[in-house]
Formats: structure tokens, C-alpha cells, sequence
């Protein structure tokens, strides 16, 4: 086994591969950005070095640049994890050239698979099944709108050197067919500096149903179990299980055996995915192959008992693998979620900024996570904004998902917008449970998955005003622990009043900014709560941040995320911000200057006005861009530009001011 590996990756996959090579007895090597040089993975590789800016281009894209770092440190080996360089057969060849191992497949192969229409034409060779198509060279209108017609309609125009949904269009009749055409060819040029498409027949609700293969060296190939990744959104796959539910064992033996002969096609090596749409009358085509190890390869670790990157040093060493097909088992269930840093209610708009508070579920025989991410660290909008990928097996189906409901709700974050609520909502959505569902899940049952289950607005308020007091009271208490005379009741927060009950006056702003003004008085049996017109009784302790609640014959406990002046209850699977002010921060207006602040990391692409307009309320004011998505400011009120104090092309952080306004009189 070499002994020094070096990761050509960051994040999670980064550690994932730490871990596996620590266990294996061999070096690691990291390398990292500007905004990594904190990073988790770079604490937990024996060694790192730099590479360069934030940008992938200026830093984890550089080829050159890693090549030279592991001839440096003296890696014998790169892994490139997934993302990043690790389909690019560029890179793959420089590295053989270098005399580096490349832990993956040969630039060949990597190559074979880059082209959707070169792939489909090998497969074509290799008997595998394809969805009927055209996937030619001829790329003229003439030949487009004549191949068309023979596949029929529905159909599905995409980029051949595409993904992520760019350059894909779907077709219903003959008089979308050229415009359809002309849009995806300009997308594609865009995206991918090449305009190519290819047509296929499009099924309208399949499922996504992949196989995991390996071959090494020595020409030997399996198969390890399927998967399913039916549950997407704009084509990024969010929910996946092993094995895919619902099919036959003679359905997996031809899908895996499709799938095996698909990377033999190829001369392939190393870790791959063979990913096929399933119709529903169980025909399964063909659709790509991943050249690398996939982001939901846990799910097939935990229902095969089998280490993926451990196979991969093992094969890339040039050992034969360690189970033949015969030897291969498959036990029990496994589903993996994506837990991303994005807003499901905003039209799931990419969120970046410092995790503040993070309690992941404990880790055991039933639960995994794979993460790059701790406490404090900041989700950057250079970097795709996964947190975490959460992980779960047990003996069957339904009991996986029970163990996946479990973690979901005791996975906590506070400081940035997440997606935590919404896979709960796929997890438990009856569809989903009883396995009717295909790549259209989401779009079908959107509302469904994004309504927000209602909680009485006098229970939140009646424990955060609970929480405030029990907080404010331990806070005197510490402060007060070495003081002479610390039970006099002038000397604490504990409401003293004579003649009366304690009285505490608390004043919060909630979510939307709203001030809430509590008045609650201590009693023998806990605290009475006032607001409004409404009175709640309410008592319990605090531990930490667990807090327990007695209200009304209700007992339950919930936890309690206290950031600075802000906090935060988990209750009812939602979370609720508050955050406790002062009276003098009441006598400040709200000037509106919230709303011209930088809402995430990102840069300015343009300003939309010039110093000095008199522009309307809601006018669009500049432009911002994070994690490919562009924002765009707006005038809170009307009146004057004063200053821009951010000029295109600059960076921003999250609650920047970007201009200054005058208001109109």
C-alpha cells in the first residue's frame, strides 16, 4: 500500500477519505482555499498546503498546482473525492504522466463517459439499454427537427456534455420543438463552452435507479447493491436509499448485470455509478456513468458492510477486490439525506454564513454523518452549501425511516437557513413511506412538503418568556456567586417587589422582526404570562439548554440555542427566533437600513441605478451573486442613492451595508 495519499478535495469528502486512509495506515495530504485554511478537513489530515483565492478556479481547480504539492510532499497517490477534478480526464492523464496513482479510473475511461451521446453510442455497442434517441454528430436543424419525429413526443432536448438540469428542455409537441432547440443550444454554449444536444424519448414519471460497480485491475467487475435517488429537485438528488425498493431480485441481477457490463465496455477500474431510469412497467434504461464515487455511496456501505474507499486504495494499489459477486450480502436499509445551508421557503435560495449553534444526532450502529462542518464555522458561498450528509440503516424499510424521522428532529442549527423541516416533510409524506413516488416527487407534492405545521402563538410566547426569566435568573446568579450579601433580593434579577408578586417585564422581537411585550408575574406554582389580551401559566427548569416545561397538564422538554442577545426554541419539529431587547433599543426607529444590507456571503454583479437616482419603494437597487444565484436589492422606501460603498465584482459578507438612501420627505 503507498503510504502518503493526497486529497484533491475539500468538505466532508475530504474527511470521509481522511478517515478510511488514517484507519489503513496511510499519510494524508490536504490542500486548501483562502476560506478553507480553518477548515475541518484540513485539522484532520496529517499535513496541508495551500493552493490559492477562494474560487474553485483559483485554487481546487488548479491541476497543475495539486500535481506539484503531492510531488512535494510526496504522495504517492491522489484521490479527487467527487466534484472538482475528479471526471476530468485532463487531470487523470497528468497524473499518469507524473507517475501518480490516480485513485480512480483511467483518463480513457473517464473520457468514454464524458460525452452523453459518445456514452450512449458505447453502451449502444455493449447491448446495454438506452431510452429510444438520437444521439448523433449531425447536429443541424434539418437532422434535429427529422429525429425528432421518430422519437416522438413527449421528448427531452439535452446538452451532450451537460448536468445539473442546464441545457434540458422538455418537448410536448411539434411546435415546441424549435424553439425548445434554439434555447437549449444557447444554455448549453453558455454552460459548457459546447452546444451539442441530444434527443430522447422522455418517460414521464420514472424513477432513478442506480448501481454501484467496481472492477479492478485484473479484470475482474461487480456490482454492489442499488440505489435509489427518485427524490430530486431541478435535477440534484435529495433523499437516497439502498437497495431501490420494489424491485424483483431478477430485475436487480439484470440491472447490476446491465450495469457491470456497461463499465467492462469502457476497460473501467475503480469505484462507478451506472444510473438507469426505471419506467413503470419495470423496463430500466440507461441514462449516464459517474466515472467517480458518489456523494450517497454511504447508503451502500451500511447495507453491504463494505469500506467504498477502501476498496478504492486497494484497487488503485493494484489488488484484485475483496469479494466476488457470489460474496457480495445485502442486509437491512439505509437512507442518506442531504442537509444543505438553503431557505426551502424562499425558493430554496442557497444561505451562507457561520453556523452559531450546531448539535448533530448522536452517531451509533444506526446513525452516520458525514460532515466537514463543526460549531462556529462558516458556510461559504464559494463551495456548495451541504452541511452534512445524515446517514441511517436498521433491519428493514420502515424502521429506517423511523431511525431517519429520529435524527431529523434532533439535528439542530441555528445561524443560517436550512432544509432540516422539509426533509422531515419528504420522510414522513405518505407517498414516500409506502414507495409510490418517481423523479417528479417534489414537483408533485411541493406544498405538501413546504407548508409549515401551525403552533399556537400563546405556547411559543409563554415559553419563551418562561426561557427569559429562568435565563436572566441564572445569569444573576452566577454574576452574583462570590458576592457578600448575594440573596438580597436588590442585588438580583429576581423581580422583588414589595407587597407584590415578583414582576419581570420582557420584550422580544420575534421572526419578522415584530416586538412582543411580555409582563409576568412569579406565583407559588411557576409564572404567569401576559401579553395582548391573553394570559398563560407556565413553569419549569432550566439545565443547561434543555429546558423543562410544565404547561398546563402538558410536561415535555425542549431544547434551547442562546446566541449573544439571540435565541432560539426547538418546538414542535419548527424553531423559533427571539431576540431580547433593551428598553433604549426600542427608542431607535427602524430606519429600513436592514433591508440594504447583504442578506449572504456573495459578490455584486451590477448596480441596477446610478448615485443620485430618486428611485420608488421596492425598486431594484443592485445585484448580488452567491452560490450561482443572483439577488436582487431593493429600495425599502422611496427616495435618493446617496453612495454605493461595494462596486461589481466585489466581494460582500453576510449583513454588510451595501449603499446608503436618503429618504424621500
Amino acid at each position: 500500500m503507498f503510504n502518503k495519499l493526497l486529497i484533491a478535495n475539500r468538505g466532508e469528502i475530504a474527511c470521509r477519505i481522511i478517515a478510511t486512509a488514517k484507519k489503513m495506515g496511510v499519510k494524508t495530504v490536504a490542500v486548501y482555499s483562502d476560506a478553507d485554511a480553518n477548515a475541518r478537513h484540513v485539522a484532520a489530515a496529517d499535513e496541508a498546503f495551500y493552493l490559492g483565492g477562494s474560487a474553485p478556479a483559483e485554487s481546487y481547480l488548479r491541476g497543475d498546482a495539486i500535481i506539484n504539492v503531492a510531488k512535494l510532499s510526496g504522495a504517492q497517490a491522489i484521490h479527487p473525492g467527487y466534484g472538482f477534478l475528479s471526471e476530468n480526464a485532463d487531470f487523470a492523464h497528468k497524473c499518469e504522466q507524473a507517475g501518480i496513482e490516480f485513485v480512480g479510473p483511467s483518463s480513457d475511461a473517464i473520457d468514454s463517459m464524458g460525452s452523453k451521446s459518445a456514452a450512449k453510442m458505447i453502451m449502444t455497442a455493449a447491448k446495454v439499454p438506452l431510452v429510444p434517441g438520437y444521439h448523433g454528430d449531425d447536429q443541424s436543424n434539418d437532422v434535429l427537427l427529422t429525429e425528432a419525429h421518430k422519437v416522438g413526443y413527449p421528448q427531452l432536448i439535452k446538452a451532450a456534455y451537460g448536468g445539473g438540469g442546464k441545457g434540458m428542455r422538455i418537448v410536448e409537441s411539434q411546435a415546441e420543438l424549435q424553439g425548445a432547440i434554439d434555447s437549449a443550444r444557447r444554455e448549453a454554449a453558455s454552460s459548457f463552452g459546447n452546444d451539442k444536444l441530444l434527443m430522447e424519448r422522455y418517460l414521464r414519471q420514472p424513477r432513478h435507479v442506480e448501481v454501484q460497480v467496481f472492477a479492478d485491475k485484473h479484470g475482474n467487475c461487480v456490482y454492489l447493491s442499488d440505489r435509489d435517488c427518485s427524490v430530486q429537485r431541478r435535477h440534484q438528488k435529495v433523499v437516497e436509499e439502498a437497495p431501490a425498493p420494489g424491485l424483483s431480485d431478477e430485475l436487480r441481477k439484470q440491472m447490476g448485470e446491465a450495469a457491470v457490463a456497461a463499465a467492462k465496455a469502457i476497460d473501467y477500474v475503480g469505484a462507478g455509478t451506472v444510473e438507469f431510469l426505471l419506467d413503470t412497467d419495470n423496463s430500466f434504461y440507461f441514462m449516464e456513468m459517474n466515472t467517480r464515487l458518489q456523494v450517497e455511496h454511504p447508503v451502500t456501505e451500511l447495507v453491504t458492510g463494505q469500506d467504498l474507499v477502501e476498496w478504492q486504495l486497494k484497487v488503485a494499489e493494484g489488488q484484485t477486490l475483496p469479494l466476488q459477486q457470489d460474496e457480495i450480502r445485502i442486509q437491512g436499509h439505509s437512507f442518506e439525506v442531504r442537509v444543505y445551508a438553503e431557505d426551502p421557503q424562499n425558493e430554496f435560495l442557497p444561505a451562507s454564513g457561520k453556523l452559531d449553534y450546531l448539535r448533530e444526532p448522536a452517531e451509533n450502529h444506526y446513525v452516520r454523518i458525514d460532515s466537514g462542518i463543526r460549531e462556529a464555522d462558516v458556510i461559504s458561498n464559494f463551495y456548495d452549501p451541504m452541511i452534512s450528509k445524515l446517514i441511517v440503516w436498521d433491519e428493514d424499510r420502515n424502521l429506517a425511516l423511523q431511525r431517519m424521522v429520529n435524527a431529523l428532529d434532533d439535528y439542530k442549527i441555528v445561524g443560517l437557513k436550512h432544509n432540516i423541516a422539509f426533509l422531515r416533510s419528504i420522510i414522513l409524506h405518505p407517498a414516500f413511506a409506502g414507495e409510490s413516488f418517481s423523479t417528479d416527487f417534489i414537483e408533485r407534492y411541493g406544498d405538501e412538503l413546504l407548508a409549515v405545521a401551525a403552533t399556537e402563538n400563546h405556547k411559543v410566547l409563554a415559553i419563551a418568556g418562561l426561557y427569559q426569566v429562568l435565563f436572566r435568573k441564572q445569569l444573576a446568579n452566577a454574576a452574583l456567586a462570590n458576592q457578600n450579601d448575594s440573596v438580597s433580593p436588590w442585588n438580583t434579577l429576581a423581580g422583588f417587589r414589595i407587597n407584590q408578586t415578583n414582576q419581570h417585564q420582557v420584550r422580544l422581537l420575534d421572526d419578522v422582526q415584530q416586538l412582543v411585550e411580555l409582563n409576568i408575574s412569579e406565583t407559588v406554582a411557576g409564572f404567569d404570562v401576559k401579553f395582548d389580551d391573553e394570559q398563560v401559566h407556565v413553569s419549569g427548569d432550566l439545565h443547561g439548554d434543555l429546558l423543562k416545561v410544565q404547561l398546563g397538564d402538558h410536561q415535555f422538554n425542549i431544547q434551547v440555542a442562546q446566541v449573544e442577545e439571540n435565541f432560539t426554541l426547538f418546538l414542535d419539529t419548527q424553531q423559533f427566533h427571539f431576540k431580547a431587547v433593551k428598553a433604549q433599543e426600542l427608542e431607535q426607529e427602524d430606519s429600513g437600513t436592514d433591508q440594504l444590507k447583504a442578506p449572504m456571503n456573495g459578490t455584486i454583479v451590477t448596480h441596477l441605478v446610478e448615485v443620485g437616482s430618486e428611485v420608488e419603494a421596492g425598486q431594484g437597487l443592485l445585484v448580488m451573486e452567491a452560490m450561482k444565484m443572483e439577488y436582487t436589492i431593493e429600495a425599502p422606501f422611496a427616495g435618493t442613492v446617496s453612495e454605493f460603498f461595494f462596486h461589481p465584482g466585489d466581494l460582500v459578507s453576510d449583513g454588510s451595508l451595501l449603499l446608503d438612501m436618503k429618504e424621500a420627505e
